[in-house]
């Protein structure tokens, strides 16, 4: 691969076709879960990824049996007890999401396994997301005691619905990649096997189109999510004001110790 990608260590790169990169997120042993070094990765790749006249489509996918598992604990914890951790944090959170809406090159997501966090932001703002039947969507932001911000205001009630994404930005109630087609959070569901040949299909074939016709319509159709950019940021500013707060830390003690947080937040707004 060239030079340019080796800024961006905790991804890895690979060309599996003239025009097409494919960018896989990779914590062995984390589930891909996000430590500091993968999410500011994953929020500037994407200017790069723009500047590289070799790519055409970017596929995005979790390497070995899951896409991502969210934000590393570590992380999470990092930024409950250091004010500045979470303000770049949440830079690197905003960019994330416009930096990938405003990628030039479709961008196709291929989800197995668990997709949660910063990672489910690549896969359902992507142009083309594809979920195998045995994937494993959650939000997760209330389990954990923080408001549903990173892509979730921004995109959710637009793909599948206020009422459904009401439902489970609430409740964290995971969805399979059935239900999760069935609604219209994702674009296709795939038998786990398909799931890789049919993202580099579809690839392929957007590799093959008009370029300059696939990327004016996709900047064209983001425009509904730049409409919605207040809406975004008034999320993420409520997601990391969170972070400041009791729920939080119970939410990550409760994660480390395997059971149910009891929550004792102020119920005041």
């Amino acid at each position: 691969m060239p030079d340019r990608y080796e800024a961006f260590p905790s991804l890895k790169f690979e060309r599996p076709e003239p025009g097409i990169l494919r960018l896989i997120m990779s914590a062995p042993g984390k589930l891909n879960a996000a430590d500091a070094g993968m999410h500011r990765d994953l929020a500037t790749v994407w200017d790069e990824i723009d500047r590289d006249a070799d790519t055409r489509v970017v596929i995005v996918e979790g390497e070995g049996k899951a896409f991502s598992a969210g934000g590393d604990l570590d992380l999470v914890q990092s930024m409950a007890e250091d004010f500045a951790v979470r303000i770049r944090v949440m830079k690197e959170a905003r960019d994330l999401v416009y930096n990938v809406i405003d990628c030039s090159k479709p961008i196709v997501s291929a989800m197995r396994g668990p997709a949660v966090g910063a990672g489910l932001v690549i896969g359902l703002l992507a142009d083309v997301s594809i979920a195998s039947k045995a994937a494993r969507i959650i939000d997760g932001h209330t389990a954990l005691g923080v408001a549903a911000g990173d892509h979730a205001a921004i995109v959710w009630p637009l793909l599948c619905g206020m009422a459904k994404a009401k439902y489970h930005l609430l409740t964290c109630e995971p969805l399979s990649g059935e239900e999760a087609e069935r609604i219209g959070l994702v674009s296709l569901c795939v038998e786990d096997a398909e799931l890789e040949e049919r993202a580099l299909a579809i690839a392929r074939r957007l590799a093959a189109g008009s370029q300059s016709a696939i990327r004016w319509t996709k900047y064209t159709m983001n425009n509904w999510l730049r409409a919605a950019g207040p809406i975004f940021d008034a999320s993420l500013a409520m997601e990391f004001l969170g972070f400041g707060g009791p729920d939080v830390r119970e939410g990550v003690a409760a994660r480390r110790e395997k059971r149910a947080p009891e929550f004792q937040g102020p119920a005041s707004e």
